[in-house]
């Protein structure tokens, strides 16, 4: 997408909203199946909701006995991977020592298996769908420039969260709002950053360390708001702006997997064919396909036959 003259808001999302972490639980769960079986067939979605995750889906191995060892070993991945996402406790999120894990484990239907799995050069696609890559010399890594920037707000209090006596906890998320002109970021007009914290730290305090510790060093000098600069005079950082946000993640949302598509790939500055990315071994083109336009798009802007590319 370019946008002449206007603005353009994208959104990230920290590793402990319900539904970020749901994607990662349904990775975790493909990692582990391909380790084990490099050609397995994985379509994993998980639920998160107030004490409980659900993980459904199909799963199929060359050995029998691979399936049934992990799914043996699926719940303790679960609990992991809660824990790695920063939930701590049933009372502001989920506890992932006590939290019920249900699962429901299916194979793949053999009549999709007979479309896919044929010789060696001539394996089928496990679905069909929409693919879009996106590249923009707006950025060295020629992703969006407003995308960009949310991401690394959401990066950095992820890392801050990390830390020893950190006052943030696992869930939060981010919009990023920029001024295009003549086709190019000049300015960063709103900033919109709500993080969960814990309920020992007040308000104040909570936006303080969003500004200081994340915002400042994240938009840097290019972007950060100075109203010396007419330009800017209408920046606006809105921070945990309804109030205090103790509870979250999956006590306070539902979660779901492949409800952050938008986050996984440009932040909405590019079309989306709607595809899950997460969950999925590679035949299911919806994240594979979409990698390989991406890559495509990447070395025409790098190449400078365009400056900005978009493939489907």
């Amino acid at each position: 997408m370019t946008i002449r003259n206007g603005l353009l808001t994208c959104e990230s999302v920290a590793a402990g909203h319900p539904d970020k972490a749901c994607d990662f639980i349904s990775d975790t769960i493909l990692d582990a199946f391909l380790a084990r079986d490099p050609s397995a067939r994985v379509a994993c979605e998980t639920m998160l909701i107030d004490g409980k995750v659900i993980v459904a889906g199909e799963f199929s191995t060359r050995d029998p006995a691979d399936f049934d060892v992990l799914k043996a070993e699926a719940e303790g991945l679960v609990r992991n991977a809660l824990t790695a996402v920063g939930y701590s406790g049933a009372e502001f999120d989920i506890d992932p020592a006590t939290c019920a894990v249900d699962l429901h484990f299916n194979h793949q239907s053999r009549e999709i298996a007979g479309a896919v799995d044929g010789e060696a050069d001539q394996h089928g696609a496990g679905d069909q769908g929409l693919m879009f890559g996106y590249a923009t010399d707006e950025t060295p890594s020629l992703m969006p420039a407003v995308f960009e920037l949310a991401t690394d707000i959401i990066v950095r209090g992820d890392a801050l969260r990390r830390l020893k006596g950190s006052p943030l906890r696992a869930d939060g998320k981010c919009q990023v709002t920029m001024e295009y002109r003549e086709g190019r970021p000049v300015a960063v007009p709103t900033v919109v950053l709500s993080w969960q914290h814990r309920q020992d730290v007040e308000l104040g305090d909570v936006r303080e360390t969003l500004t200081e510790d994340i915002l400042r060093p994240a938009l840097g000098e290019r972007w950060l708001f100075d109203p010396r600069r007419p330009r800017r005079a209408h920046s606006a950082y809105l921070l945990n702006p309804a109030g205090a946000w103790t509870i979250g993640g999956p006590r306070a949302d539902c979660g779901l997997t492949g409800r952050k598509i938008i986050v996984d790939t440009y932040g909405g500055a590019a079309p989306h064919g709607g595809g899950a990315f997460s969950g999925k071994d590679p035949t299911k083109v919806d994240r594979s396909g979409a990698y390989m336009a991406r890559y495509m798009a990447r070395h025409v802007v790098a190449s400078g036959l365009a400056r900005t590319c978009l493939v489907q």
